[in-house]
Order: C-alpha cells, then structure tokens, then sequence
C-alpha cells in the first residue's frame, strides 16, 4: 500500500479538515473568489519577502493572530493604534515590545487596496499571513476561512485579562481556553506554535533561576543571556533545536524538561497534558493535523460579518 509523503498528507489534512467542517457563521473559503480573486498570492508573497528577511517574522505574524483573536474574537482590534483620546490593545501588558509584524500586514494591506480596493479586511489578512508563515516555516497549511469584517474599537482591558500568561499553570490555561470556545486539545495543539519564535528574558527568567522541572544544563545555558537582573530584553529562541523551523520538536524538549516558559512545561509535568504532549513529540503528522484543525478553530472565535463592523482602509485606524 503506496503511503504519503509529508507534503501530500499535509494537503489531505488541509482537504479533510475542509470538507469536515461548515463554515462558521458567513466565512467561507471562497468569500473573496469574484470580489477579490488574486487575494492568497497578494498575500502569500509579501509574507514569503518578510520571512526571507527575517525568519523570526513567521512566528510573529501568526503570534499577531493569536492575540487579536483572544481578545473579543478575530476583528483585527490589535491593530488599531493608540490616539490622543483612545488606547487600543497595542500596549497592553501581553502586546506591548513584544507582538510585531505590524508593518508586514500594512504593506499587505496596501497591496490589496490596489487591486480590490476596500474589499478585504484586516481581520483576514492577518488570518491568511497567520497560515502562509507557518507554511513558510515548514509546518502544515488549512484551509483560511474568510469574510471576518474589521472591529470599529480596540479594548486594552480585555487584552489585559484575556490573553493567557506565560507564567500560567495547566488548569488557568485550559479555563482559559475553553472560555473561546477551544478544547483544551486544541490548547495543547496550539502551544505547539512555540516550536518557532523567540521569548523576552523578562518572560522565563523566574523559570530558569527558580524552577525545579528543569534541566540543569538547559537553565544553565539560557542564564548566558538572561542575567539574573537586568537584560530584561533579551531574546532567546522558544525552541533552542530548531528555532525557525516549525516541527515538533517542541514536545521533545517539554519531555526533556527543556520548556522555556512556565507556561510552557506544565503541559508535561505529571498531569492532564502529558499523554497529548507524548504523542506529537513521537508523531508529527499527529500534531501538523491537530494544529491546522485548532487553527481553523481559533479563527472562529466571534468573528464579524455580514454588516457587523466595517472593512478597514488603513489597517491601523478605524474608517
């Protein structure tokens, strides 16, 4: 029996997860098909240039739609600026110097207002740039589903208490989870964005210096760049093993003790987790099919549509 390689069951998995789940509400994968035909190379090309010049870009842009759709569901409020008399979500504690890409999804957003002018919103960009940089990384596509329309506000105090923390334990972030609507597989699943990106020390310095379920060696050698005072800045990659490369080697290091965050760990440490996080660090295909599946999820947390909302010119302000 002639079995698939990893691309081809990557796109089974994409078909699959399609042909098995109704749209939600009024998003579709063929929403822009006659309004805006040209809309996945428009954007799959600007975010390949932006990962090309910076591989750190493709986890950003898909931490980007991580945090906008936690905080009142997929609108693109996170990237509302602040104004004399508003403050949006950029500055939240969870968001400020630390979410980026902004500037990628401006330059997309630009590009498509050259060739469908007011047509698709900000909310799907960072949707689809969401999937084109994971898929730049290496790791699995799904299906986008589209026809989000863009928030008219942007709330500072829901992205305060809404985005989970880094220093959080297993039943804070399945509680918090489950509040969008996501299981706590799909939480599982979707930590494993963690296999790409970087993390401030300011983040896992109490986790390197002061926790126990820790390989020495490994909170030794993150100690390099994270001084116990200061440096509060500096970068070090979630993944040491392959930290542009979307795999799952990020199980691998949870069942090594080798978890930068708290938040991290937890999902391997004698609890609920432990057998989920076993079977990605041993199957990637089992975690490129959960991830895609908790993906699509994650982009139905309260979308816009219909005449909810508006589709924003500038991506940045609100019409």
């Amino acid at each position: 029996m002639k079995t698939c390689g990893l691309i081809e069951c990557l796109n089974i998995i994409a078909l699959v997860i399609l042909c098995s789940r109704a749209a939600h509400g009024q998003l579709s994968s063929t929403f822009y098909e006659d309004s805006c035909p040209y809309i996945w190379p428009i954007v799959r090309e600007a975010v390949a240039q932006a990962v090309e010049k910076e591989k750190r870009m493709g986890a950003s842009l898909l931490r980007l739609h991580f945090h906008d759709c936690f905080v009142n569901g997929c609108d693109g409020s996170i990237l509302v600026d602040d104004t004399p008399t508003f403050k949006g979500e950029k500055n939240a504690g969870p968001n400020a110097n630390s979410v980026r890409g902004y500037e990628v999804i401006d330059i997309i957003k630009s590009r498509l207002e050259f060739a469908c002018s007011g047509v698709v919103s900000c909310a799907d960009i960072v949707a689809i740039a969401a999937r084109d940089s994971v898929v730049e990384l290496g790791g699995p596509t799904w299906p986008v589903q589209l026809g989000r329309r863009d928030s008219r506000t942007a709330s500072l105090s829901s992205a305060n208490t809404l985005l989970p923390s880094p220093f959080a334990n297993l039943s804070t972030l399945i509680s918090q989870f489950q509040a969008q609507g996501l299981s706590a597989k799909d939480m599982i699943a979707l930590s494993g964005a963690h296999t790409i990106g970087q993390a401030r020390c300011t983040i896992f310095r109490s986790r390197i210096y002061k926790e126990s379920n820790i390989d020495t060696a490994f909170a030794t050698s993150m100690q390099a760049n994270c001084p116990s005072s200061g440096g509060d800045n500096n970068p070090s990659p979630l993944d040491v093993a392959t930290p542009t490369f979307f795999d799952n080697n990020y199980y691998k290091n949870l069942r090594s003790l080798r978890g930068l965050l708290h938040s991290d760990q937890v999902l391997f440490n004698g609890g609920s987790a432990d057998a989920q996080v076993a079977t990605y660090s041993m199957d990637p295909y089992a975690f490129f099919s959960d991830f895609a599946t908790a993906m699509v999820n994650m982009g139905n947390i309260n979308p816009l549509t219909g005449t909810s909302g508006e589709v924003r010119k500038n991506c940045r302000k609100i019409n």
